[in-house]
């Protein structure tokens, strides 16, 4: 693949912001009241980008959620206009020179920066949430500060390395802490990142991380057209079937959200097939959330949501018996599902009991989406709330251990 040219810090937050050409973000600006042509976004992506007129730089911080400096621009003191506040994002990973030394870094600094990245990826699946996303947002603030003082081969290993980072640190605000609005900011640095370092694959995971926001709030438009854009940035080098199948997955997903569970049992159905013709593509090293097993977790997930509960529940009580051992996250999702499936039967000890295993595993291995399916199943077993069972599952569930720490979190 050829390295491309231009802005790449413009282009990946207008494809995030959902302007999936030049042209719409032109004619955005416009409806703003700040007349932009087609010609002036094409200077703005070049590689040197001319610094907008004052009267549309409010409007282009507004429209994209980012400063000036952020989007690839030379900003000089004093021309940068009022930002979002500063408690909904984190620190931008791109901030200009080290403070400390402008002197190039050696080419060790891209491997050293990777080690720390690779070992943020593996703790991940043990650690807390509340305890690891300091560290590896930390760890993105750096790697974004060391890309100005890199070049070359160095500059791109770094840019790769820069955007898993800040692509985990959005996982765990989205899935773990369930904090969709920042997640979207650090989407961006991490497709911003992807976009330095000219990786296809790791702007196409991105993109469709990125997908699962509005898919979650039931926004299947915008869900879709991330997930072209995903799909558009696959098909730029040879994909694994893993991570095509991967693809079809977060599609379904979001397509179950959106009351499609049709469309996502065909999405699902082409991802095993998929898997089962194999391709010519190698799994991505960062690539650890998905597999076979998983697949069939998110069709479980949409069988329940299709009322097709014996279906259902073979296929989740399958997934549980084969989950790896270091997998409780998704064990305690699983497990919900399950009570779900139960709940919708009219099964209530059955569900609470699948619940309760649940909340056993999130006392140990806290995650915000297993909690949220243990409250939607309590919510179904309301009709049977004075019984033994559904007390316990309460005791359980409100506990004083349990309320310090949800909000604690």
């Amino acid at each position: 693949m050829t390295r491309p040219t231009g802005n790449a810090r413009l282009r990946a937050a207008r494809i995030a912001a959902g302007y999936s050409s030049q042209q719409s973000l032109a004619d955005a600006l416009t409806a703003r009241g700040v007349p932009v042509g087609l010609r002036q976004v094409r200077r703005w992506e070049s590689d040197a980008p001319p610094l907008p007129q004052p009267d549309i730089r409010h409007a282009l911080v507004e429209l994209l959620g980012q400063d000036l400096s952020a989007l690839g621009f030379s900003v000089p003191a004093g021309a940068e206009p009022g930002r979002r506040p500063a408690a909904s994002l984190l620190a931008p990973a791109n901030r200009g020179p080290l403070r400390t030394s402008n002197a190039l870094q050696p080419a060790t600094a891209a491997a050293d920066f990777l080690a720390v990245t690779r070992a943020h990826r593996r703790l991940y699946w043990t650690v807390a949430p509340a305890t690891l996303h300091p560290a590896v947002s930390s760890h993105a603030t750096l790697g974004g500060q060391l890309l100005e003082a890199t070049a070359g081969r160095t500059r791109e290993a770094l840019a790769t390395a820069l955007a898993e980072s800040w692509l985990l640190a959005g996982r765990v605000e989205f899935f773990d802490l369930r904090e969709p609005d920042r997640a979207g900011d650090t989407f961006v640095r991490a497709l911003q990142a992807a976009g330095e370092a000219d990786d296809a694959f790791l702007g196409a995971a991105v993109l469709a991380h990125m997908a699962f926001i509005p898919g979650w709030a039931g926004r299947q438009e915008a869900a879709a057209e991330r997930m072209v854009a995903a799909r558009t940035y696959a098909r730029r080098g040879p994909a694994s079937p893993e991570f095509l199948a991967w693809l079809d997955a977060v599609e379904a997903e979001c397509e179950t959200r959106c009351g499609n569970t049709r469309t996502a049992l065909n999405l699902i159905d082409h991802g095993e097939d998929v898997l089962a013709t194999g391709g010519e593509g190698e799994n991505p090293e960062w690539m650890d959330w998905f597999s076979p097993v998983r697949l069939a977790a998110f069709k479980g997930n949409t069988q329940l949501a299709a009322g097709h509960l014996p279906q259902a529940r073979e296929t989740l009580r399958r997934v549980l018996e084969e989950l790896p051992g270091d997998a409780d996250k998704q064990r305690s999702v699983i497990l919900g599902d399950l009570a779900a499936v139960e709940a919708a039967a009219g099964r209530p000890i059955d569900a609470a009991a699948y619940a309760v295993s649940a909340l056993r595993l999130l006392e140990t291995h806290w995650y915000a989406t297993g909690l949220e399916r243990v409250r939607d199943v309590r919510r179904a077993l309301t009709p049977w709330q004075h019984e033994q069972c559904i007390r316990d599952l309460d005791d359980r569930l409100y506990d004083w251990g349990a309320v310090v720490s949800a909000l604690a979190r």
